[in-house]
């Protein structure tokens, strides 16, 4: 079954993490979840971000 990542400089999503780990955020179950991987970042950083507010 194939994992896929998103690729953080070239902005695409990888099917079995071609490029370095430095690169990349996952992984994921779906290509559709890799796509919306900087909305998920971007969410706990909020999140995180109002945590530390309290």
């Amino acid at each position: 079954m194939p994992e896929y990542w998103y690729n953080v400089n070239t902005h695409e999503v990888e099917e079995d993490a071609m490029s370095d780990w430095t690169q990349l955020i996952g992984p994921y179950k779906t290509r559709e979840e890799a796509e919306h991987a900087l909305e998920k970042v971007q969410a706990r950083n909020e999140a995180w971000d109002k945590d530390d507010d309290d």
